[in-house]
């Protein structure tokens, strides 16, 4: 099967033992294997080029979630599917790859996203997030289920997911200027265009983050800001509050059996994140400082700050 393999990537040293190794064991090779490197210092982009990627050099400050994807899809040309991954995510065997391209044996699928497993060391309350939101059996979802199921029905992650490309391109390839959130934005205009979005759970990846407290925070405030910022296709369907319910009810019964010391931070994780979503929902009254301070995306804030800068230039 003909598709691509796109990583954005920074300082990805450390993990590269692991990882190219890993990408050159997969049944399923790419025919053309692309890196955008926000201008790492490392020695990782001489490496992945070593190994044969097309490597595209941006600097730290132009990242973006959507607009840098979007450029790599742009440079790998017509390719019918295409492979997202990030740095840290390391196949689970030969065949990850193929796991996940054999989704789109039905025309339909427009994207289709694989199992992540905690990785090696994990903490328990980490290793939850991973089995609650990648659990061993595939799932499928549409525009009806968008419906019955509300922005849970969303979820899916371009840290081990491919596109149909033609399908990708119909709703207009990834945002320009996303604070987070690119995969579920093209995912819901996909479903509601018509195409499918496919759960691969047999398509394994180990990936997972020990945030700190501050970290669960800041991701679930950005989190709040892309759900603020693309309202016009939330707003028909429920946000994920009775979701949170049943996560925050697995993860106190799953602590219970593995780690009961960590009940107490998780909890604490709880409540800010709640915190930080709903801080995130009204970002627009914010001050820009605060908004800097709450992110994790902290770039993305510096680009507004700058574009507003230069727009007022212009305007004076």
């Amino acid at each position: 099967m003909d598709f691509g393999l796109i990583i954005p990537t920074l300082n990805a040293g450390r993990w590269l033992p692991a990882l190219l190794p890993a990408l050159a064991s997969q049944s399923a090779r790419p025919s053309r294997f692309v890196v955008v490197d926000s201008a790492s210092d490392d020695g990782a982009a001489a490496a992945f080029r070593e190994a044969g990627a097309e490597v595209i050099i941006i600097s730290r400050a132009e990242f973006d979630h959507g607009r840098t994807r979007q450029l790599a899809l742009d440079h790998i040309g017509d390719l019918p599917l295409v492979i997202f991954m990030t740095q840290d995510a390391l196949p689970d065997g030969p065949d990850s790859f193929a796991a996940l391209l054999a989704a789109f044996e039905d025309e339909r699928v427009g994207m289709a996203y694989g199992r992540q497993l905690p990785r090696q060391g994990a903490t328990a309350i980490e290793a939850h997030a991973r089995l609650f939101n990648y659990p061993d059996r595939s799932t499928t979802d549409s525009s009806e289920t968008l419906v019955s199921r509300g922005v849970r029905a969303t979820f899916c992650s371009n840290s081990f997911a491919a596109y149909r490309v033609a399908a990708l391109r119909k709703v207009g390839g990834f945002p320009d200027n996303c604070i987070f959130g690119e995969d579920a934005i093209v995912a819901t205009r996909m479903m509601l265009a018509g195409w499918l979005k496919t759960y691969a759970a047999d398509a394994r990846v180990y990936h997972s983050h020990a945030y700190s407290l501050k970290q669960d925070f800041q991701r679930n405030f950005d989190v709040g800001v892309m759900h603020a910022d693309y309202a016009e296709l939330w707003h028909q369907f429920s946000l994920p509050s009775r979701e949170g319910l049943r996560y925050v009810r697995s993860e106190l019964g799953y602590l219970l059996r593995h780690d009961p010391v960590s009940i107490p931070s998780a909890l604490t994780r709880t409540a800010l994140k709640l915190v930080g979503y709903s801080a995130g929902g009204m970002y627009r009254s914010l001050p820009d400082g605060a908004r800097l301070a709450l992110s994790m995306n902290k770039a993305y804030w510096r680009r507004q700050a700058k574009a507003q800068s230069e727009w007022s230039n212009a305007s004076a």
